[in-house]
């Protein structure tokens, strides 16, 4: 079995992810850091491996992440510019809280071979135009040059079922158009609680045992390689038995 620490499980994806990694038998620790975490009474009964703890992400020295020496570190943590404020902020907590925290959990031990898996998003690109495209661009290649021993990126398409606390009328107005493509493409669309089994999954299994049918493919830089997984690999890996 293996030890997992997942950074950002009150999001949307990450709430389903921590209670697949609890319920899953691959997992021998499971933990859970962040500036909250989720409540005592929103956790599922199967908790015994858990370990929570709040932690300042402007003081991660002193969060001791890569005290618990964590096998696979699972990343969904993110915001949008509306939530965090100001363009600054946006990029201070999408990118920079991330990519240190990913650094913060790495253990520097050769022998100790650690993974990586972060969700990103459709369309992420470090050249991209747009503020959030680009951002989820730059911090994979940020990631990617941590060194870890394999690095998994998701990309999926509109997420389905996300329940969150505000009401974002683009997404839903989007989620009515992408409905209707996704009678004709698996290409853009996932449901929640699918794309967080997917991750997980990801995180077991590595790059190199992925199955053929999820078509992941190697993306990034010379220094920052980075194995991918779009929309339709992750409904293939989400939804296998």
């Amino acid at each position: 079995m293996s030890t997992a620490l997942i950074l950002g499980a009150t999001g949307a994806t990450g709430k389903h992810l921590l209670r697949e990694l609890l319920s899953s038998n691959e997992w021998s620790k499971v933990g859970e850091y962040g500036r909250r975490v989720t409540p005592e009474a929103d956790l599922p009964q199967n908790r015994g491996k858990l370990e929570q703890k709040t932690i300042d992400f402007e003081n991660l020295e002193a969060a001791g992440l890569r005290d618990g020496r964590w096998d696979v570190v699972f990343v969904t943590l993110g915001t949008t510019r509306a939530k965090a404020g100001s363009a600054e902020m946006f990029e201070k907590i999408d990118r920079e809280y991330v990519v240190n925290a990913c650094k913060a959990a790495k253990t520097g031990d050769p022998e100790h071979k650690q993974r990586v898996v972060y969700l990103s998003s459709g369309g992420a690109n470090p050249s991209s135009p747009f503020p959030y495209t680009k951002s989820k661009g730059l911090t994979e290649l940020g990631i990617a040059r941590l060194g870890y021993a394999d690095t998994i990126v998701f990309r999926p398409g509109v997420l389905k079922g996300a329940k969150r606390a505000d009401l974002r009328l683009a997404e839903t107005i989007v989620g009515y158009v992408t409905g209707a493509m996704s009678y004709f493409t698996s290409s853009v669309e996932i449901h929640v609680p699918v794309l967080a089994k997917a991750i997980m999954k990801a995180g077991a299994l590595g790059s190199s045992g992925l199955p053929p049918a999820v078509g992941a493919t190697k993306a990034g830089q010379e220094d920052a390689c980075f194995t991918v997984i779009g929309n339709k690999g992750a409904l293939v890996l989400g939804q296998e038995k």
